[in-house]
């Protein structure tokens, strides 16, 4: 990579586009930590019209994510998309406030579908695009992709540590301050961007900036849906990834507050324990292109979901807050790996180009056709056997999907159709 010993601190496009995502995950962070627990706790919500919530949002954001990825491999490195999205990423404390808690309780389903609109298209379908965004702009202009994401992992973890008490006091100072801190990254993505002719020259890749003013067309892009490769890859992710959502959001917070004698107390322990996993997840993020390099993208892919077969299982069997604690912590290299090798996968098999429609098809839409299928489902089994017997469930869909990511995924030196591994 083109300039690749120079210190990262020095390239002005590699520490704009970390202060994006440190931003956006900020303001996402520091209100979606506690979503499921405000639905539960505060709203009085069960599992199954929980379970519905969620899967309006997936049903959204599935249809969202395919536009949002179309039009941003269109623009390329252009900010114009983003910078709609945060507007309305500035208007969640309002909305919160006076439209979606009321409506939830005179109207569910108006509510639940009127919010999951708006969720989809500030947040939801907003997070792969910014980190397809800066990507892009990773290979474009010479920086490690891993770092400038660790620090969206990083902002996560800050804010939903102070949501941990800010929520117990009120969830409605977290919605307001995530519009806070959107207003932030508006005015960064409208002021901030490099037009330094010396930095330009001294970072551009020039194969690069060359194979990304060939945009790709539209009947390009639907091309993709052609290919028997991402289906395969679509299917592992369905029985996977989506239990990001469906387990870790869906149930684990109120599982694991369930521990403690007050909700307060559980709560600001909640917020302790996922921005700890968050900051650890920040460190692999550093952390995981370097693994990726010694073991390979396919090795490290599967040792990541081998990692999410055992967490979520031992959640299911061990007892005590501390050992819970313990296992959730492994949550952090697990989706280090799940965000980093599953771009590098589809950089090294598939057109770069079409980096973001890819990245949106199989890291993100199969993830939210899995929770549309999944969380209701599990929600209401939920409700009948408990969470630690519904944990078992989910731990061996896991491992079936590993024996399958296992037959399915290519080995990185086979159709090799986009950028090369570097060499160690």
């Amino acid at each position: 990579m083109k300039n690749s010993k120079l210190s990262a601190f020095k390239n002005s496009f590699y520490l704009e586009s970390s202060l994006s995502l440190l931003l956006f995950f900020a303001a996402w962070g520091i209100w979606w930590s506690f979503f499921q627990i405000w639905l539960t706790n505060d709203l009085g919500f069960s599992g199954a019209k929980v379970g519905m919530i969620y899967t309006f949002d997936s049903a959204i954001t599935l249809v969202l994510m395919f536009i949002y990825g179309s039009v941003q491999d269109k623009l390329g490195i252009k900010r114009r998309l983003l910078i709609g999205v945060t507007i309305l990423e500035m208007l969640l404390g309002p909305f919160f406030t006076w439209i979606y808690a009321p409506l939830l309780h005179s109207n569910f389903i108006l509510g639940a579908f009127l919010g999951s609109l708006y969720l989809s298209f500030a947040f939801l379908a907003a997070s792969p695009t910014f980190e397809a965004l800066a990507e892009r702009m990773s290979r474009r202009y010479s920086f490690e992709y891993g770092r400038a994401r660790a620090w969206g992992s990083f902002g996560y973890a800050v804010s939903a540590l102070c949501a941990g008490y800010l929520f117990t006091i009120s969830p409605y100072i977290v919605f307001w301050l995530s519009s806070g801190i959107s207003l932030l990254t508006f005015l960064l993505l409208c002021f901030g961007r490099t037009k330094s002719p010396t930095q330009v020259a001294r970072y551009e890749n020039k194969a690069e900036e060359e194979h990304d003013a060939d945009k790709p067309s539209f009947k390009e892009i639907i091309s993709v849906f052609k290919l028997k490769q991402l289906w395969e890859l679509v299917f592992f992710i369905i029985f996977s990834g989506s239990f990001y959502t469906v387990f870790d959001q869906q149930m684990f917070p109120q599982f694991f507050t369930q521990f403690f004698k007050t909700a307060a107390q559980g709560n600001t322990a909640y917020g302790i324990l996922n921005s700890i996993e968050v900051f650890l997840e920040a460190i692999m993020m550093a952390i995981v292109p370097w693994i990726m390099k010694k073991i390979g993208v396919r090795k490290t892919l599967l040792i990541g979901v081998t990692i999410m077969f055992l967490r979520i299982g031992l959640c299911g069997l061990v007892v005590s807050p501390v050992g819970i604690s313990i296992v959730k912590l492994f949550h952090a290299p697990e989706t280090a790996i799940f965000a980093l090798a599953m771009f590098r996968y589809l950089t090294l098999h598939f057109d770069t180009r079409l980096s973001a429609t890819m990245y949106m098809v199989v890291g993100q839409i199969a993830g939210q056709i899995g929770q549309i299928i999944l969380s209701t489902p599990l929600g209401m089994l939920h409700d009948r056997i408990g969470y630690r017997a519904t944990f078992l469930v989910i731990s061996l869909i896991v491992i079936c999907a590993a024996v399958y990511a296992f037959v399915i995924l290519r080995k990185d030196n086979q159709e090799v159709d986009g950028q090369p591994l570097e060499n160690n």
